[in-house]
């Protein structure tokens, strides 16, 4: 008996692991405050460098991975963390779909490092920033830049008890639409991604006037070009500015990737 209230005492195993980025979306989690409290009630955090020095071995029945893959150690490394993981989601741009360091897609990387760095030689890179899921099996992808600590919580629990994440579908506009905001496009002819960008931000930078950035990546089934043609008709805004919206902190998003090729000079 003693036996099994002991095992009935263990808590998963979360990991947090780290590739190229900027940790944004780890913070995001530490941000939880009092609701990070209510995770450590459930679960160990058994690897997570933010957070603590202690770092317990896998097998891990919840990793999170923030960062893309830009080097072959990351390669490697990110096919270690998915043999350990009985559950593994991706979270944020970088590990969604490359990040804004995808940029490098578009251009050549060996020319960038022959005029950035003194000693190029030293510098060890692949030419492509990738998602974590062109290289591993990916079970979730929580979008944004940051991410929503809220959507973060939400896939946590969910995952712990056996249940898919309910993360909201809709658009950025809807999220615009449902707080009552005043559309910029309409009322002030700024060019905005809401009506192709997936929800999570709360309409941020609408509410301040502002187009959206498409900072959580493309929605389903979104069609950016349509959206941007339909901004050479009627806005102000042409071209290599267009390009330049596209190619943000998900460039590198297969929908956003393949309008913006449309822009190429």
């Amino acid at each position: 008996m003693l036996k099994e209230n002991r095992l009935a005492l263990v808590k998963p195993k979360l990991a947090v692991w780290k590739f190229a980025s900027c940790d944004g979306c780890q913070l995001s989690l530490l941000d939880c405050e009092a609701e990070l409290l209510a995770v450590a009630d459930i679960v160990q955090f058994a690897n997570f460098r933010e957070l603590s020095k202690v770092v317990e071995d896998g097998p891990y029945d919840l990793s999170l991975v923030e960062g893309s893959i830009t080097t072959e150690q990351d390669r490697i490394r990110i096919c270690e963390v998915r043999q350990q993981s009985k559950v593994l989601v991706t979270i944020g741009a970088c590990a969604t779909t490359g990040g804004i360091q995808a940029l490098r897609n578009f251009g050549n990387v060996e020319e960038y490092k022959q005029i950035v760095y003194a000693h190029p030689e030293y510098i060890q890179t692949l030419a492509k920033s990738t998602p974590i899921s062109n290289h591993v099996k990916v079970d979730f992808e929580l979008q944004g830049c940051p991410i929503n600590k809220y959507q973060l919580l939400e896939v946590i629990f969910s995952f712990l008890s056996g249940k898919a994440p309910n993360i909201a579908n809709h658009s950025v506009c809807t999220e615009c639409k449902m707080k009552g905001y005043v559309c910029v496009t309409v009322a002030h002819g700024t060019p905005c991604l809401g009506p192709v960008t997936h929800a999570g931000c709360g309409a941020l930078c609408p509410s301040y006037t502002r187009g959206c950035y498409g900072c959580y990546g493309p929605k389903e089934t979104a069609n950016p070009l349509a959206l941007t043609r339909w901004w050479e008709r009627e806005l102000p805004v042409k071209g290599r500015s267009i390009q330049g919206l596209l190619r943000n902190f998900n460039c590198a998003a297969k929908e956003f990737q393949e309008a913006s090729e449309q822009y190429e000079q």
